[in-house]
């Protein structure tokens, strides 16, 4: 997914917009997790990126895009650019 999400609505107020882009990233990235795993992948793995605009977004976790969407909103952006690219992991084991 690589999509622009504008933080500013006439007819909703920005908290309720920042709620709504976190509740469509938790929907795509259960519906990718559902999807089959290729033979030899453990896992589907996320490369995740945040910014004002695609040119300068930054790499971040998956687990970090919530709080990314709430720095934005208390920035003031007028949108914020997510992209969310799933690939597959292979989990190695720990040395002991």
């Amino acid at each position: 997914m690589k999509k622009f999400f504008s933080l500013e609505a006439s007819n909703h107020k920005p908290a309720r917009l920042a709620d709504k882009i976190k509740s469509e990233v938790r929907k795509y990235l259960k519906r990718e997790r559902s999807k089959e795993l290729p033979e030899g992948v453990d896992f589907w793995d996320f490369g995740c990126r945040q910014g004002e605009s695609a040119e300068n977004a930054q790499s971040l976790h998956e687990k970090e895009i919530g709080k990314a969407i709430d720095q934005a909103l208390a920035a003031e952006w007028k949108g914020i650019y997510l992209e969310i690219l799933a690939k597959p992991g292979v989990r190695t084991k720990r040395e002991r």
